[in-house]
C-alpha cells in the first residue's frame, strides 16, 4: 500500500515543526476533527524527538523517515531511523515518559526493527468515531 504521506528529514530538532505542519495538513484532507488530530501530533511529535534526542547519540547526523497512512478508519503512522535503537540510555536527556505518552495516545503502538534492522515505531489511530462517513455523500 502507498502511503498518503511521506516525509524523509534530517533527525533535527527543527524539522519536528515540518512533521507537525504535514500532518495538519493530512488532518485537514481528511477531516479529522483537532482533538484527534492534537493527540496524534503530540504521538507523533514524541516519536521524532525520540529520533533526534536518542537514534544518533554519536553525534552523527542521520535521518528519520515519516509516512502516514489511512486506512479502514484509522490513521497508521511510522516513524522510521537508522540509529541505534530502542534501549535504556542511563545518560538519557529526557525524562523517559516519550513511549508512555505515546502509548497513551494511540490505539496501538508497535517498536521494533523492520528487515533492513531500521528502528521503526508504528502508531495506529482509530478515527471511525472522528471522521465524516463518505456514505451518503455525492452520487
Amino acid at each position: 500500500m502507498t502511503p498518503d504521506m511521506e516525509l524523509a528529514l534530517a533527525a533535527r530538532a527543527e524539522n519536528i515543526a515540518i512533521v507537525r505542519h504535514a500532518l495538519g495538513g493530512l488532518g485537514e484532507a481528511f477531516a479529522i476533527p483537532e482533538p484527534k488530530l492534537s493527540d496524534i501530533r503530540l504521538a507523533v511529535t514524541e516519536a521524532c524527538a525520540n529520533v533526534v534526542v536518542h537514534a544518533y547519540p554519536d553525534g552523527h547526523e542521520g535521518q528519520m523517515e515519516i509516512a502516514a497512512s489511512m486506512e479502514d478508519e484509522a490513521l497508521t503512522v511510522l516513524v522510521r531511523d537508522w540509529g541505534r535503537g530502542i534501549g535504556p540510555r542511563p545518560d538519557s536527556p529526557g525524562l523517559g515518559l516519550g513511549l508512555s505518552l505515546i502509548a497513551a495516545l494511540a490505539e496501538t503502538v508497535q517498536l521494533g526493527h523492520n528487515s533492513d534492522e531500521h528502528t521503526e515505531v508504528r502508531m495506529t489511530f482509530a478515527l471511525s468515531d472522528a471522521v465524516p462517513s463518505m456514505s451518503g455523500h455525492g452520487a
